[in-house]
């Protein structure tokens, strides 16, 4: 596609995702990529800014992450945040020292408003602050413009060479306006036009689906789930009936989520795709027995639906093509470069070594979830299906923590069906990012019947999000977390203690593994 690039140079940094999914929402196009991409790619790339992310070293040790200092005489503008912003400031002869007083969290800076990225921001503005080092003496040429009572250089700025800097995390939801920093950034600094848009993003794929497959046959893992459903759809819209969607019931999936998988997608479904089920759950209890840890175990599952689907392509014979719905954050939560691996997702980092396929086609790869969604209603998709609760690939598995088993498949699978059925009642199912029980491997005392029991602890999660890269902990009424708990107890055997998750992203994931 044609279409204007800013870059992300990932330092290893947590916020690197959110960052590009911030640009996107001014309707620019950002690409993650470490901060080993060589200064010709760089130059052959053509982009109009390049942001540096934070990251969790320390820019004068021998060891930390540095890019080539040619960078800053491309004539891009770049703007560095937290250790992006440090990193400028030390390459360019500034002073990077450790801070008297590290500060986190919510924070009150001062911004000149002179400043192009704060034009349009309060003179005092709440940002997000996650430091120990701080930028003791910015580089000749640098305007501050940007304080707090402990952080002399919250902000730093050489508009002459098109350099920016903030010490705080514009991107994440914290910073009350950020966003408003990062646009003038993208718009007005790099002059972006803010064109790209989904519709053109639909077409284009259908178009290079077509001659990347040309006749070649194509085998789509599909789940059901909001991302695999959109990469069935764009494929049929392809290449037809060249494609055959394999369904793996893995016995992990939510209650009676296997029959309306197949209700939608299956002969009788509305969409006229070559189906096939394959039941495969006593084949991945078999593989998952006396696994705990959640790398392992994601492992596991991505490698048995490698199999599963190689063994279906042999009976349906000469497939040269694996389909999945891999999105963005799975790419990047898996590991990029010498980024930190948060979780490897079943379909990327789960991947195993030997896959017999001539190639995994990933249609979606570069897509945020939201940004998924907008292709699937642009593809005629019904919004029921769009806007259906996210689930993850190795389902279940990570919302079982520790073993898996069939009895504690059958505990979560109940307890997160009563869950969900009671959000809805209460009429909150449209206003919540994600929600699902999760089983613990805690067990605990209790007393029902006037008996002992010890049994396990079921935690409820619910959470507000329009990215999924950060999230916050939804505000339940108590009254719908007391019903939920005394179904799940009275109705669900083996249970006897809820307890519901008040844990944001960062420092939690969304799922519990």
């Amino acid at each position: 596609m044609n279409k204007e690039l800013v870059i992300v140079l990932d330092f290893g940094g947590q916020y690197n995702q959110l960052i590009a999914r911030r640009v996107r929402e001014c309707n620019v196009y950002a690409e993650v990529h470490p901060y080993t991409l060589p200064i010709e790619k760089i130059k052959e790339m053509n982009p109009k800014g390049i942001i540096f992310t934070g990251g969790p070293n320390s820019v004068y040790c021998e060891e930390s992450p540095r890019c080539s200092k040619e960078i800053f005489e491309l004539g891009i503008p770049i703007l560095g945040i937290c250790y992006g912003s440090q990193l400028m400031a030390y390459l360019l002869g500034g002073e990077v020292a450790t801070a008297p007083v590290s500060e986190y969290g919510r924070t009150e800076v001062d911004v000149d408003k002179a400043s192009v990225l704060f034009e349009d921001v309060e003179a005092k503005t709440i940002c997000w602050m996650s430091h120990t080092d701080y930028i003791a003496k910015a580089p000749e040429g640098f305007r501050v413009c940007g304080t707090t009572p402990v952080c002399p250089v919250a902000a730093m700025e050489c508009p002459e060479r098109k350099l920016y800097a903030t010490q705080f995390h514009p991107e994440v939801m914290h910073t009350a306006e950020g966003m408003k920093m990062l646009k003038a950034f993208v718009i007005d600094v790099c002059g972006c036009a803010g064109d790209w848009r989904m519709d053109s993003f639909v077409e284009d794929t259908i178009k290079s689906l077509r001659e990347k497959i040309g006749n070649g046959k194509v085998l789509c893992a599909l789940s059901g789930g909001v991302d695999s459903s959109v990469a069935a759809v764009l494929l049929s819209k392809a290449v037809g009936k060249q494609l055959t969607c394999v369904f793996v019931d893995h016995g992990l999936l939510r209650k009676n989520e296997g029959d309306e998988v197949e209700a939608v997608f299956g002969p009788e479904g509305a969409y006229d795709l070559n189906f096939i089920r394959v039941n495969a759950q006593e084949r991945f209890y078999e593989k998952l027995a006396g696994a705990i840890e959640p790398e392992v175990k994601r492992k596991i599952i991505g490698e048995e639906f490698i199999r599963v689907f190689e063994e279906e392509a042999q009976k349906i014979g000469a497939v040269d093509f694996l389909v999945q719905g891999t999105i963005y954050p799975d790419v990047i939560e898996s590991g990029l470069g010498k980024s930190a691996t948060i979780k490897s997702h079943h379909n990327v980092g789960g991947l195993p070594d030997c896959v017999d396929f001539k190639e995994i086609v990933e249609p979606l790869r570069l897509l945020f979830k939201d940004e998924v969604r907008r292709a699937g209603l642009e593809l005629g998709i019904p919004e029921y299906l769009v806007f259906r609760q996210p689930f993850p690939g190795p389902g279940l598995g990570v919302r079982i923590v520790g073993e898996v088993t069939a009895e504690k498949v059958k505990i979560v699978q109940d307890a997160d069906f009563i869950y969900r059925d009671e959000i809805a009642k209460a009429g909150l199912d449209k206003n919540l990012g994600q929600y699902f029980a999760a089983l613990t491997n805690m067990r605990s005392v209790g007393v029902m019947g006037d008996g002992r029991t010890y049994d396990y602890a079921v935690a409820l999660r619910a959470v507000l999000t329009s990215d999924f890269m950060t999230a916050d902990c939804a505000d339940i009424p108590f009254e719908v977390l007391q019903k939920v708990m005394t179904r799940i107890i009275n109705e669900v055997k083996g249970v006897n203690r809820v307890m519901y998750d008040l844990t944001s992203k960062p420092p939690g994931t969304i799922e519990f593994e």
